[in-house]
C-alpha cells in the first residue's frame, strides 16, 4: 500500500492564486519516501483534461517551469496542465537516481527502482486522483536528463514529450536515442537545449543532435536550440518557453504570419482548416479544445477574401454551437444566403441575430443594416 503524506501547503498569490503543494511520497519501489511538488491549476474543473509534466531535479527546475507553463497558459495558448516535480537534490540523492553503469549505459539498480517509482507509482498516483490528459512531458537537466531517456526504451513510452537541458549522455546515448525515437509510430517531441559553452559532453550531444536530425519521420517533432551566452550552469534558465512554445504551437490562436502564410494561401476550403486544427488537438494531446473567437474571426476574413461560401454556411453552424447566445451564427448564416441570392431567407436569418447578444465587431446595428438594405432592395 502508498501512503502520502502531506506535510506542507504553501498557496502561491500569483495570476491565479493557483495552488502549490509539497508532500512526502512513501514509495514501495524505493523503499523509501521522496520529497514531491504539485501544481494544479486553480478551479480545475473535473470535465477537463490536463496534461501532466514531470520535472526531474525539480530544486532546479519546478519553480521555472510551474511560472512559465502558468504565463502560458494564460496569454499564450498553452493548456492549462499539472506539474509534478521530483526533489533531488538533498544528500546527493540525484546522483543515486540517475546513475548508470560506465560500461553500458544502463540504469544502476538505484536507478532501476527510481525509473519504476516515476512510471509505476507517481504517475498512475496523479491519473488515478486527478483529471489527467494521456498527453505526458518531461523535463530533465544534466544527469537527470539522460535518465529520461530511459523512457525511450520501451516500446509504448509513457511520455510523448521529452526536454533534455544540458545532458550528461551515458555510453550510446548519442545513438541509442534516435534508434529509439525512429521506433515510434505515434507523434513524439524531442527537444534538446545546449549552451555555448564547451563542455565533456558537447561532442556527444552534437553527435545526439545529427542522429536525431538524420531521422526521416513525420511523427518525430524535433528541436535544437543552442544558447551561445549560456554556461552549464545558467542553461537551465533557458529554453523552457521555447519548449513550450514548439510542444504546444498548436494551441496557440492564429497568427497574422499563420494566416497569410498557410490559409490564405491553400488550396483546400477554408473551414477545412479550422477543422484540422482542432481535430488535431484531440489526436495529439487527447482532448478538445473551445474554438478560440480569435480563431473564428480568422477563417470568418478567409472566406470573405477568398469568396468561400460554403466555409462561411460551415463556420456559421459551429458558431451556433460555440457561442450560442450571441448573434454570430445567425449572422454568417444571413450573409452565406445574401451571398447566395437568397434574399427572404437573409433577412429572416438576420432578424434572428438581431434578437441575440452582440459579440467582437457583430452589433445589432449592423444587423439592422443588413435589414433595411435588403428590404429597400427587394420591397419586402
Amino acid at each position: 500500500m502508498r501512503h502520502f503524506i502531506t506535510i506542507l501547503t504553501l498557496l502561491l498569490v500569483s495570476f491565479a492564486q493557483a495552488q502549490t503543494t509539497q508532500e512526502i511520497f512513501e514509495s514501495f519501489k524505493l523503499q523509501e519516501r521522496r520529497d514531491v511538488q504539485y501544481y494544479f491549476p486553480p478551479n480545475m474543473d473535473e470535465n477537463k483534461k490536463y496534461p501532466l509534466i514531470v520535472v526531474l531535479d525539480a530544486n532546479y527546475l519546478f519553480d521555472q517551469v510551474v511560472a512559465t507553463s502558468k504565463y502560458y497558459s494564460r496569454f499564450h495558448g498553452m493548456p492549462e496542465s499539472i506539474v509534478v516535480g521530483v526533489n533531488q537534490s538533498e544528500n546527493g540523492i540525484r546522483l543515486e537516481d540517475c546513475a548508470f553503469d560506465p560500461e553500458n549505459g544502463l540504469p544502476s539498480e538505484k536507478g532501476k527502482k527510481f525509473y519504476e517509482f516515476i512510471g509505476m507509482e507517481l504517475i498512475p498516483y496523479l491519473d488515478l486522483n486527478y483529471s489527467t490528459a494521456p498527453f505526458k512531458m518531461i523535463f530533465g537537466y544534466d544527469i537527470s536528463a539522460n535518465f529520461q531517456n530511459y523512457w525511450l526504451f520501451k516500446d509504448n513510452s509513457v511520455f510523448d514529450a521529452y526536454v533534455s537541458i544540458s545532458p550528461t549522455l551515458a555510453p550510446e546515448m548519442e545513438s541509442r536515442v534516435p534508434s529509439r525515437l525512429n521506433t515510434f509510430d505515434k507523434q513524439m517531441f524531442y527537444q534538446l537545449i545546449v549552451e555555448g559553452e564547451q563542455t565533456d559532453d558537447t561532442q556527444k550531444i552534437m553527435a545526439l543532435d545529427t542522429g536525431i536530425r538524420a531521422l526521416n519521420k513525420e511523427t518525430l517533432h524535433y528541436f535544437f536550440d543552442k544558447y551561445d551566452k549560456a554556461d552549464h550552469i545558467s542553461v537551465a534558465t533557458y529554453g523552457i518557453g521555447k519548449a513550450f512554445d514548439n510542444v504546444f504551437g498548436m494551441f496557440k490562436p492564429i497568427s497574422p504570419k499563420e494566416y497569410k502564410t498557410q490559409i490564405l494561401t491553400s488550396d483546400e476550403p477554408v473551414y477545412q482548416y479550422l477543422e484540422n486544427k482542432y481535430q488535431g488537438i484531440v489526436d495529439l494531446f487527447g482532448f478538445s479544445k473551445p474554438v478560440e473567437l480569435n480563431d473564428i474571426m480568422a477563417i470568418y476574413a478567409a472566406t470573405r477574401k477568398k469568396e468561400d461560401l460554403e466555409s462561411l454556411k460551415s463556420l456559421s453552424e459551429l458558431c451556433k454551437k460555440e457561442y450560442p447566445d450571441t448573434m454570430m451564427g445567425f449572422y454568417f448564416e444571413g450573409e452565406y444566403y445574401e451571398q447566395m441570392g437568397e434574399p427572404k431567407k437573409a433577412l429572416k436569418t438576420f432578424e434572428k441575430a438581431f434578437q441575440m447578444d452582440e459579440i467582437d465587431f457583430l452589433t445589432k446595428e449592423m444587423a439592422l443594416e443588413k435589414m433595411d438594405a435588403l428590404k429597400a432592395d427587394f420591397g419586402f
